[in-house]
């Protein structure tokens, strides 16, 4: 867990923020993330699954990451503007559930906030995160495909532009 942690670190500081639309994901990613299974940092089981047929922005974050916590407030921001269009966002923290559970009482989220490992870092490589950075963020359309990619920070007025057109389509 620790080299994991030191790599993506080491990835975000020397890569460059790269936005792919559409991005190069190997063959059945995309269909893997839409279909993980997780768990709360509570230890509750949750899948990505329930939230299918929505717009779902999966962001792949650390409480150690400067950046990840930066772009958390707007992303609230924007998960409370749009969550009746139809979009969901959702945190994968790569950390220990302990941490994550003090940083939701310091620092409140309005989306669900998950708990991912070494192996879930690496599917972030088959969504086109080559740096095995984060923060690194993919937006699923209602279908479940990839829509858009992002290592490195997103701002609030860039996951707008994205979402817009994902979610001004017709409402399943």
């Amino acid at each position: 867990m620790a080299v994991a942690i030191g790599a993506a670190a080491l990835g975000f500081y020397f890569g460059q923020p790269t936005v792919q639309s559409p991005p190069a994901v190997a063959t059945g990613s995309a269909g893997k993330l839409a279909e993980l299974m997780l768990a709360t940092p509570e230890g509750q089981p949750a899948s990505l699954a329930q939230w299918s047929g929505k717009v779902r922005v999966i962001n792949f974050w650390a409480t150690w990451c400067p950046p990840c916590r930066e772009e958390m407030p707007e992303f609230s921001r924007v998960q409370e503007k749009l969550a009746d269009k139809g979009v969901q966002f959702v945190g994968i923290g790569i950390d220990t559930p302990d941490n994550i559970i003090n940083f939701q009482k310091s620092h409140p989220v309005s989306y669900p906030l998950l708990m991912g490992a070494y192996d879930v870092l690496k599917l972030t490589v088959e969504l086109g995160n080559a740096s095995s950075a984060l923060p690194f963020t993919v937006i699923l359309d209602r279908d479940g495909n990839v829509a858009h990619s992002k290592m490195g920070k997103l701002s609030e007025a860039e996951l707008e532009k994205l979402l817009l057109p994902l979610y001004s389509t017709a409402s399943r």
